[in-house]
């Protein structure tokens, strides 16, 4: 069973549109889009389980420049 989260995103001020192109190019996003309210980007992401989710937010996400703050938030299935 794969494990899926949502990333959301806060950037610097204009860096939205690079945050978004840079995390739709890497392998385990499923979805990367632009919105507004209190995040930049919200980004679909999926692993094969919660330890390469969080090797793959913290290695490969939170280093894409212009990213200030991420909050991943694990889907369940209830």
């Amino acid at each position: 069973m794969v494990v899926q989260a949502y990333i959301l995103i806060q950037t610097d001020v204009g860096k939205s549109e690079a945050v978004t192109t840079a995390a739709s190019a890497m392998k385990g996003v499923t979805l990367a889009e632009g919105v507004t309210g209190p995040y930049d980007v919200i980004v679909r992401a999926e692993a094969r389980n919660i330890d390469e989710l969080g090797k793959m937010v913290v290695a490969k996400v939170q280093s894409i420049e212009g990213i200030t703050r991420t909050l991943t938030c694990p889907v369940v299935h209830i």
